[in-house]
């Protein structure tokens, strides 16, 4: 079905200092009733998609949204309501949030936020809220990992959460003592790391999940890992994309959106053929090829979950924490690391 024949429908993702998220309760007499949402609306016809947010956020809330970013665009066929949700992550607003229309409202810490009651279309909403914008791939770490893992804590320290080692060329057992000492530095800040290679390697090697070549994706029919593990995949057209959705991987990456030094006759897909596939994606999806944190916000508004770099993000420490403070400067993120940690834990 078409987005055209959907309801549009615009919702806000509020979270505090305390990284707990607004929901409100849907009126028992509603369709899902006494289920909890992110605070939002239909827009109206003719109406562009920021100030019929503004609108709904201003009705239910009583508050005045001053920035936000989109977060996630899903299609989703509820039996007799076929919806386009667009939702975003509200970084400024003014005023104290409250149940202005009489529903009821609840801050909910991030942690618990999977237990609640929601309807189906705001699943992956959650897994969107739960990934930070920046995504390291790792360049092949030397024989010598000493200076690999040095450089890889001064990234972390800088605030990135997410992290692929893409190791190709070592074996599972010189392997072993690199992801030993990643352990412990992802225990320390509070990060996530993915290994691209086979799910046993990500199972022995005590990683938080796995990133699958779009060759290994498509040659899978269920998802690979328990739902406990992340799942990412690497896609470049609709179909892997699709696949992607169909075995629930919980993000993809796509591109290149821009020529790449390391594939430079590679085809680019540019930031609207980005957009036209993320448009019928049914799961995060960060840009990949050439990429900055400066490109965040172009991520973002092409309907990016945000940017996916290796030589972009494996920098300096200080070269990348100017980075991003300019972008939580630019965006409204805020200038400190936090921003750029997750909010949520995937249930």
């Amino acid at each position: 079905m078409g987005t055209q024949s959907r309801v549009h429908v615009v919702a806000a993702v509020l979270v505090d200092d305390h990284g707990r998220v607004l929901l409100a309760e849907r009126p028992a007499s509603a369709h899902l009733g006494g289920y909890w949402e992110f605070p939002g609306g239909k827009v109206e016809q003719g109406e562009a998609t920021w100030h019929a947010l503004q609108r709904e956020i201003r009705e239910e809330l009583g508050i005045e949204l001053l920035q936000a970013h989109p977060l996630i665009r899903i299609s989703h066929d509820y039996s007799e309501h076929p919806v386009l949700l667009d939702v975003w992550r509200a970084t400024k607003w003014q005023g104290v949030p409250h149940g202005r229309e009489g529903q009821v409202v609840e801050w909910v810490d991030g942690e618990v936020l999977p237990a609640r009651t929601m309807p189906p279309a705001d699943k992956p909403v959650l897994t969107a809220l739960s990934l930070p914008p920046a995504y390291l791939v790792t360049p092949e770490p030397d024989i010598e990992t000493g200076e690999f893992v040095r450089r890889l804590a001064g990234v972390l320290g800088a605030g990135v959460s997410l992290v692929q080692l893409r190791a190709k060329q070592m074996t599972l057992e010189a392997l072993r003592p690199l992801c030993l000492e990643m352990r412990t530095l992802f225990k320390d800040y509070n990060a996530k790391w993915v290994i691209n290679g086979p799910e046993e390697w990500a199972l022995a090697l005590g990683a938080d999940g796995v990133h699958l070549s779009a060759q290994r994706l498509l040659s899978l029919r269920e998802r690979p890992l328990p739902d406990s593990y992340l799942v990412g995949a690497s896609c470049h057209d609709k179909e892997e994309l699709a696949h992607a959705e169909r075995i629930r991987a919980d993000f993809a990456v796509l591109g290149p959106v821009n020529p790449t030094g390391s594939h430079p006759s590679a085809s680019s897909l540019g930031w609207r053929g980005f957009e036209a596939l993320v448009a019928s994606a049914g799961l995060p999806v960060y840009a990949l090829g050439g990429l900055q944190l400066a490109d965040l916000d172009s991520a973002w508004h092409h309907g990016g979950q945000g940017i996916a770099a290796i030589r972009g993000l494996w920098r300096s420490t200080e070269e990348l924490r100017r980075a991003i403070h300019d972008v939580g400067s630019a965006t409204g993120l805020g200038a400190t690391a936090n921003a750029f940690a997750k909010t949520t834990t995937p249930g």
